[in-house]
C-alpha cells in the first residue's frame, strides 16, 4: 500500500514544517511501514543546524521514523483519529549524516502492541547506508 502526503495527513496530525514524511511506499497497517523524506535545503532547521554545514538533526531523523510508524498504527480501524505519542526512545544510534539533497528512507516495524501501548524499531537509510537506528515506545491516545 502506498500513500501520498495528503493521505498521510489524513492519518497523522502532523503538518509542515513538522511533517517529516513525504510519502509511504509500503505499509502493512499495524505491522510495518516504509516512508520517504526528501531532504531539501528549504527545511527550516538548516538555518541554524549548522550554518555552513547543514546537517539534519538526529532527533528529527528519529521523529521521521516515529511518524512513519505512526502512519502504520493509526491506519488500523481501532486507532483512526487518535494520536501516537512517544513513550521512550531506546538505543538510538547515528551512523551517517543526512544533508540537503538526500532521500531519507525510514523502515519501521511495530514489535509489540498491547492495548494502546507498543514498541517499534526503525532504521533510516540514505541510499544503502544506515543513517540511524532506534527502538522506541509509544502510546496511542
Amino acid at each position: 500500500m502506498e500513500l501520498d502526503i495528503k493521505q498521510i495527513m489524513d492519518i497523522i496530525p502532523h503538518r509542515p514544517p513538522f511533517l517529516l514524511v513525504d510519502k509511504i511506499v509500503e505499509m502493512e497497517p499495524g505491522v510495518s511501514a516504509t516512508g520517504i523524506k526528501n531532504v531539501t535545503m528549504n527545511e527550516p532547521f538548516f538555518v541554524g543546524h549548522f550554518p555552513g554545514e547543514p546537517v539534519m538533526p538526529g532527533v528529527l531523523i528519529i521523529e521521521a521514523m516515529a511518524q512513519t510508524g505512526a502512519v502504520s498504527i493509526l491506519s488500523k480501524d481501532e486507532y483512526k483519529g487518535k494520536i501516537a505519542y512517544f513513550g521512550g526512545i531506546k538505543s538510538a544510534k547515528f551512523k551517517n549524516k543526512v544533508v540537503p539533497g538526500d532521500t531519507l528512507r525510514m523502515e519501521v516495524e511495530i514489535s509489540k502492541m498491547k492495548m494502546n501501548i507498543g514498541t517499534g524499531k526503525g532504521t533510516a537509510y540514505v541510499g544503502d547506508k544506515v543513517a540511524a537506528t532506534a527502538e522506541f515506545m509509544f502510546m496511542v491516545g
